[in-house]
C-alpha cells in the first residue's frame, strides 16, 4: 500500500527521451519551492534522467525508486520501469524511444487506476513512432478514454480562455459524418460538468463554433450548420442551457468574442488549436475533461529541433502541473459538497 503524501502525488509520464518532454519535466523542479504542493514522480529510469540532469547542467535532487512505496517527500521521484539503458539521439525519431514513453505513460495510467497517484502529466510523445501491436491510438486521450471511466474530451485552458474539441485526431474530411446532435450533447454535457466540478464555474456559458465558413451562409457553403448545429443549440437553450451559437469561426476570436464565454466548442483540432496556440503559445494546457481521473499535459510537442540544446522553456509544463493540482482541490471540494447536503431538522 502506498504511503500517501502530506500534498498531492503527481505522476509524470517521460515522453519521447528524443525530443524536450524530460528537459521541461527537470527544468520544473529546479524551482524547489514546487514540492512544497506536491509530490513528483516520474515514471522512467533513473540512470536516464540522471544523464539528462547532467547534459542539461541541472542541479535538482532526484531519488530513485523501485515501488511507489518508496515515495519520498520533498525529492523528485524516479520510479524505474524498466532497468535497460536506451539509446539517445535527440531530436530524431525512433520506435525504440517510442516504445519506452509507451512503458511509461501505461505505467503512470495504472498507477492512476490504482489511487497510488492523485494525478497525471503527461510529458509530449511522437505520435508516428508509438504505434505498435500493443499501442494502437493516436495519442494519450484515446487510451485513456479506453481505460479511465468516463467520456473523454480534449480541452485546452489558458487562464479563462477554454476551447474544447468535438473531434480531435480525426481527418477533416472525415468531420462532417461525424457531426450529429447525439455527438453535440454529449460533448456540450461534458464541458459544462468539468466547468461545474473542475473549475468552480456554477452557471457556464458556453459558445458553440460553426463547421462551414460563415457557418454556411444559409445553406450556401454547406448545410451542417443549419440541419444539425443550430436545432441543436436551439434544444439544449430551450431546455436551460447557457448554450450559444453557432459563431462564425474566422472572427469570432479576432473580435474578442471568446472573453465572453467560458468555454468554447470547435467543431474539429484546427478550427479551435489555431487559435488557442495564437493566443496562449508557451502556456496553454491540454486536460482532458470528462474522466474519473485528471490528467493534464503542455499544449506543445516534442519540439526535435531544440532537443538536447538546453532552450525548451519549461512554463507550459509548469502550467499544466499547476492545472492538474487545482482540478484536484476543486474537485475534491465539489464531490465533498455534492456528498454532504445540508441536513434539515425534523420537527
Amino acid at each position: 500500500m502506498v504511503k500517501k503524501a502530506e500534498n498531492i502525488i503527481v505522476g509524470i509520464s517521460i515522453g519521447d527521451l528524443n525530443g524536450i518532454g524530460p528537459e521541461v519535466i527537470l527544468k520544473t523542479f529546479e524551482d524547489s519551492r514546487v514540492l512544497e504542493f506536491c509530490t513528483p514522480v516520474i515514471f522512467g529510469n533513473v540512470k536516464i534522467i540522471s544523464f539528462l540532469k547532467k547534459n542539461l547542467s541541472l542541479t535538482s535532487s532526484i531519488q530513485g525508486i523501485d515501488s511507489l512505496d518508496q515515495l519520498i517527500n520533498g525529492k523528485i521521484n524516479v520510479l524505474n520501469v524498466w532497468k535497460e539503458g536506451v539509446n539517445i539521439d535527440f531530436g530524431v525519431t525512433d520506435e525504440k524511444v517510442g516504445k519506452y514513453a509507451i512503458k511509461s505513460f501505461v505505467a503512470a495510467t495504472n498507477a492512476l487506476k490504482r489511487n497510488e497517484i492523485d494525478v497525471l502529466v503527461t510529458a509530449p510523445i511522437n505520435k508516428y513512432n508509438i504505434q505498435s501491436e500493443e499501442f494502437k491510438f493516436p495519442g494519450h486521450t484515446d487510451y485513456l478514454d479506453q481505460e479511465l471511466e468516463g467520456n473523454a474530451l480534449m480541452l485546452m485552458v489558458c487562464d479563462r480562455l477554454r476551447v474544447g474539441l468535438l473531434t480531435d485526431h480525426v481527418p477533416v474530411n472525415e468531420v462532417s459524418k461525424l457531426l450529429t446532435e447525439e455527438l453535440l450533447v454529449k460533448k456540450l454535457e461534458v464541458i459544462k460538468k468539468s466547468l461545474i466540478a473542475d473549475f468552480g464555474i456554477s452557471k457556464p456559458k458556453i459558445a458553440v463554433l460553426g463547421l462551414n465558413p460563415h457557418c454556411g451562409d444559409n445553406g450556401v457553403i454547406g448545410s451542417e450548420d443549419d440541419d444539425v448545429i443550430k436545432p441543436t443549440i436551439k434544444k439544449l437553450f430551450d431546455k436551460g442551457e447557457m448554450v450559444f451559437g453557432p459563431y462564425a469561426s474566422d472572427s469570432f476570436f479576432g473580435s474578442s468574442q471568446y472573453e465572453k464565454y467560458d468555454a468554447i466548442l470547435a467543431m474539429y483540432h484546427d478550427q479551435g488549436l489555431i487559435p488557442f496556440k495564437t493566443l496562449s503559445f508557451g502556456k496553454g494546457v491540454n486536460y482532458t475533461a470528462g474522466l474519473n481521473k485528471i490528467r493534464t499535459s503542455p499544449d506543445h510537442g516534442t519540439a526535435f529541433e531544440i532537443a538536447g540544446k538546453n532552450l525548451a522553456n519549461p512554463m507550459s509544463f509548469r502550467e499544466a502541473l499547476y492545472l492538474a493540482i487545482d482540478v484536484y482541490y476543486k474537485r475534491n471540494e465539489y464531490q465533498e459538497l455534492m456528498q454532504n447536503p445540508l441536513k434539515t431538522k425534523r420537527n
